[in-house]
């Protein structure tokens, strides 16, 4: 069952097994949102604005890459995809 509340609870509640479906599910929403939002973000034609997203998203993985001590190797894959990911949906939000 897709439950943001149990992601918050103590003990064996927030670890049950999900099921295949729900790790679907969230997956789903997570990329649903997130197209959303980038799609209203990424039309803007401000070239500033687009940088600065750019700069905050490799700013956040490389924090978040640190956190998990990821190799220098790993990190440099993850900005360079991370960047593909990027241009490919600004490529896609201007397209509409």
């Amino acid at each position: 069952m897709l439950l943001i509340d149990r992601d918050f609870k103590r003990g064996g509640e927030r670890f049950a097994i999900p099921s295949q479906g729900e790790v679907e599910g969230k997956l789903a929403v997570m990329e649903i949102v997130s197209i959303a939002c980038l799609r209203e973000v990424l039309r803007s034609k401000d070239e500033m604005a687009i940088a600065k997203l750019r700069r905050k998203v490799l700013r956040t993985l490389r924090e978040e890459c640190s956190s998990m001590k990821l190799t220098s190797e790993d990190e440099i894959a993850a900005a360079e995809y991370a960047l593909q990911v990027f241009n490919a949906a600004l490529s896609e939000a201007r397209r509409h």
